[in-house]
């Protein structure tokens, strides 16, 4: 524009030089000043619009800058100044420019943070006096909002009650119960350190468990111990890419509540070595849980794990920086309570109970802001086993539900038998995380 308005002068100077008519040299006169005035103009103009669109990059790059995935995992404080020494750092480097220090708010809602930034500026004026002041005023304002993903602890609570060390498969199963004729037929990998007691009529007097090895029948336990390994190896991918930050607890229970596998970690590799150690209750016999202690098979108590758990586990904060972690109870079991009660309305054998969870502690839990889990991995019926048949047949039904009802919406997942255990925890976990972060 600076270009067009001196070619612009020099022309009319050429033409005014060139002809000798006296009217136009009055004309000329009369325009000059006006011409050369708005040319001015022009120019100021031009300049001031284009300090005002490097001063917006500025602003925009300024909001980007305090809403980044690092930056997210950052206080409002720190936010803010990273988003003004953007700014400062760009903005001083255009010339002819005076400004004041930009003004950024940075709100935050849950996982959500809008941040603005607003100048106000001054751009030197080329011919002052068209308008009478030395500058020409600009202003302008940028704005970037993004949803940090939330960091999160999550408490694996994993059934290792005898239940739960059924051969994973149907041709395991066949196996187990084609092989242990002198029980009746049993599919279950029982744990005994004196089978002797039981005359199971296994070679060499062996239990079950050892049983089943010798076969190559593989349990639901020991599927349920390679998934949460493949978990850990899931969950550090997703917080790298999510830049959050996810810790692990593994516990397991049965009739004595809770074994720590892995006390909360942020070392994931770490908690992987130790869910290797994930294993089915060992117990001295058919209804002993030790040499002293005959406790006619009672050994699933999920009230007291949840009792356990729920101490263990800290108030949940919103996951942001700033703030506690939230907190995820990821619950894997067959959903059936074996336990003295003297309240049950399945007793069995005196005081012996049989019947579904009591949701009661999920309800506690879920009470606190802490968010459940549950992947049931579905009981299998035995319509050939007489217990089965007298015992758990009757609630069969409720299981499923029952369990769902102790879960978050949204967060109850089933699978059966020659189901993918691995592939069933890592889509829990994901919607896991989902919830967490959708639900702020």
């Amino acid at each position: 524009m600076h270009r067009q308005g001196t070619a612009m002068l020099s022309n009319l100077l050429r033409r005014f030089f060139g002809d000798r008519r006296g009217n136009v040299a009055i004309i000329f006169a009369l325009s000059l000043v006006p011409i050369i005035l708005l040319t001015g103009l022009a120019l100021d103009f031009t300049a001031a619009t284009q300090k005002r669109a490097e001063l917006d990059a500025a602003a925009d790059a300024a909001a980007l800058a305090a809403v980044t995935p690092e930056m997210m995992n950052q206080t409002v404080a720190a936010a803010t100044t990273a988003a003004a020494n953007i700014f400062n750092a760009q903005a001083s480097g255009i010339s002819g420019l005076t400004y004041n220090p930009p003004v950024v708010n940075v709100t935050a809602s849950g996982l959500t943070r809008t941040v603005t930034v607003s100048y106000t500026a001054n751009s030197a004026n080329w011919v002052p006096s068209v308008l009478g002041q030395q500058n020409w005023a600009i202003s302008g304002t940028a704005t970037a909002t993004a949803t940090v993903a939330p960091n999160i602890n999550f408490y694996l609570l994993l059934d290792n009650s005898p239940s739960m060390n059924i051969a994973a498969t149907t041709a395991g199963i066949n196996t187990m119960v084609a092989n242990t004729s002198a029980q009746g037929g049993c599919a279950f990998a029982c744990h005994e350190s004196h089978p002797s007691a039981d005359n199971l009529g296994n070679p060499n007097g062996v239990d079950n468990y050892t049983l089943a090895a010798q076969l190559g029948v593989v349990t639901r336990i020991q599927n349920m111990a390679t998934a949460t390994q493949a978990l850990m190896s899931t969950a550090q991918a997703m917080e790298t890419s999510n830049n959050a930050q996810y810790q692990m607890a593994i516990y397991t229970f049965n009739v004595s509540g809770l074994s720590t596998i892995q006390l909360l970690t942020s070392n994931l590799a770490n908690a992987q070595a130790a869910a290797a150690n994930i294993n089915v209750l060992e117990v001295y016999s058919n209804n002993w849980l030790t040499k002293d202690n005959n406790n006619n098979d009672t050994d699933t108590d999920f009230e007291a794990a949840m009792s356990q758990i729920n101490s263990i586990m800290p108030n949940p904060g919103t996951g942001t920086a700033g703030s506690t972690s939230q907190e995820v109870l990821f619950i894997v079991t067959d959903g059936v309570d074996d336990e003295v009660s003297s309240t049950c309305s399945q007793q069995l054998d005196g005081s012996r109970c049989q019947q579904p969870f009591d949701t009661t502690w999920c309800t506690t839990v879920k009470n606190r802001g802490i968010y459940i889990a549950v992947l049931y991995t579905v009981y299998l019926p035995l319509p050939t086993n007489a217990w089965y048949n007298n015992w758990i047949a009757p609630f069969q039904s409720e299981i499923s539900p029952n369990l769902e009802s102790c879960a978050s919406p949204g967060l109850f997942f089933s699978v059966t038998t020659d189901g993918d255990i691995t592939a069933a925890m890592q889509t829990l976990f994901q919607e896991a995380i989902a919830t967490a972060r959708l639900s702020q």
